[in-house]
């Protein structure tokens, strides 16, 4: 559990099942690649997003390598409708500073700084997407005992500014955010929420959208699923009166093999398989279809993730 209430970004993330994955040390060189999925995803023991993470539909190839001197290299090809896209990626570290560079196949060039703890409490990130130089931007992250702060402003003559700020504890937090167009004079956006967390379960409440829709998200742990979590998650916007309720689960088959599902309101089904084939090595297979609308074609997926 974090030191503070972290930040409003997070908020939401925790009811939905998104955990900080067990830390495992990593050898000199090791190899990724994974199919479908992100090569990156948590150990088989960590929960992530329950209703969205390693759900597969796509199909895709991630060639990922690290170093013990902090220098990681990942390459991915996505095939999608039929078209095919594909970026290179590299990462190096230095004590409390990261430097990212990524190129994708319509010729953008990303590079991400980003320095932690200078000042204390505090992260500064900068980007730029080339070639639009307007797309840069600076922001600033703050966490205090009883506050998280984050301004963010674009690097650009008529910039957007950035703001959330949250209060209270990593037990229960309040915040608030807002993006503010300097080109117009108005909020593009204003969200606030709520989220309580517990050892065993997490819950938050989101109004968004300029108060045009809400979002209700609870996850409970249960000992009965052999360290398995439920989630519910209820959303509605006023402006159209649709309402959408999703519930998930997911269930540890045994050390090696995790088992998750879902189900809206709108009948649209998925499950995954995630295995760990041998030490830190993952097969996932997952698919999805609509149950009120069985003469649509289903979904599916299939991950691997090696890493000798």
């Amino acid at each position: 559990m974090s030191k503070g209430p972290g930040l409003f970004s997070d908020f939401g993330k925790k009811a939905k099942g998104t955990h900080t994955s067990i830390s495992l040390p990593l050898p000199s060189l090791p190899l990724a690649v994974c199919c479908g999925a992100d090569a990156s995803f948590d150990p088989i023991f960590s929960f992530a997003d329950l209703l969205t993470r390693d759900y597969l539909s796509d199909q895709k190839i991630s060639i990922s390598t690290f170093t013990q001197s902090g220098v990681a290299l990942t390459s991915n090809v996505v095939e999608k409708g039929g078209l095919s896209s594909g970026d290179v990626a590299a990462e190096y570290k230095h004590e409390n500073a990261t430097i990212g560079f990524k190129v994708d196949t319509e010729s953008n060039v990303t590079t991400t700084v980003s320095v932690t703890d200078y000042p204390s409490s505090t992260k500064s990130i900068a980007s730029v997407k080339l070639p639009d130089f307007n797309s840069g931007k600076l922001e600033v992250q703050y966490n205090h005992h009883h506050a998280g702060v984050t301004a963010a402003l674009g690097l650009n003559k008529s910039p957007s500014v950035d703001f959330s700020a949250t209060v209270g504890t990593p037990t229960i937090a309040f915040g608030a955010e807002a993006s503010y167009l300097t080109s117009t004079g108005d909020f593009s956006k204003y969200n606030a929420g709520v989220s309580l967390t517990r050892p065993d379960s997490n819950a938050s409440a989101i109004l968004a959208d300029k108060g045009d829709s809400i979002r209700v998200s609870y996850l409970h742990h249960l000992e009965q699923l052999n360290g398995g979590a439920t989630v519910a998650e209820i959303s509605r916007r006023f402006s159209t009166n649709e309402n959408t309720l999703t519930v998930g689960c997911s269930y540890v088959v045994d050390s090696t093999t995790l088992l998750k599902a879902k189900l809206n309101n709108h009948g649209d089904l998925g499950a995954l398989l995630q295995h760990e084939i041998k030490a830190k090595s993952f097969l996932t297979v997952s698919g999805s279809f609509n149950t009120k609308a069985f003469q649509k074609t289903p979904k599916f997926g299939v991950g691997l993730s090696l890493k000798p």
